[in-house]
């Protein structure tokens, strides 16, 4: 009788398991510890003006550069940033935005939002109260070659280039 019972409600367990975990994906981390959830999608615009930022006091100024130069392909793609499992904020062509962030350890992700080609890079690095920190998500191939994105630290000269050179990227997640 017990087995005639647990043959009875297996489905139902596991149906209440699929439905558990469906849930879970949106807030699941997208691969990497620093990425958000896979379903958070940003409206994106930028700004030519310059973007001056401060820093808060006992803090550390992490920029997001997003450089195309090296990516042929058109739309260019919509980048998501990420740090310590949430996304904060996204770029969209060359462009630029800043936050800051306390000291410490500090996980990175990059991840294109596209539905068709969801490519993901990540990064880590030693925060340090008043510094400043650059890291650029560079989107690399084209029409008729493969895509690839990677997360890498700049120099600071050249990270305060290229802020001079591109747009400020401000962002909000679609509704």
């Amino acid at each position: 009788m017990t087995r005639g019972i647990l043959l009875l409600l297996s489905p139902a367990i596991l149906l209440l398991a699929l439905s558990a975990r469906a849930q879970d994906e949106d807030t699941r981390p997208l691969g990497s510890p620093a990425c958000g959830g896979p379903n958070t999608k940003f409206k994106v615009t930028t700004d030519k003006r310059p973007h001056p930022a401060q820093s808060e006091s006992g803090k550390a100024l992490l920029y997001f550069i997003q450089d195309d130069s090296e990516y042929g392909a058109r739309p260019r793609p919509t980048t998501r940033m990420g740090i310590d499992g949430k996304w904060a904020g996204a770029t969209h062509g060359d462009s630029y935005f800043y936050i800051s962030i306390d000291p410490g350890v500090h996980h990175l992700c990059a991840n294109w939002q596209s539905a068709l080609d969801s490519r993901v890079a990540a990064a880590h690095f030693t925060a340090e109260a008043g510094g400043t920190y650059y890291f650029a998500a560079m989107d690399l191939g084209g029409r008729y070659v493969g895509t690839n994105l990677t997360l890498t630290p700049l120099d600071s000269d050249e990270g305060q280039l290229l802020v001079g050179q591109l747009s400020f990227s401000a962002s909000q997640p679609k509704k």
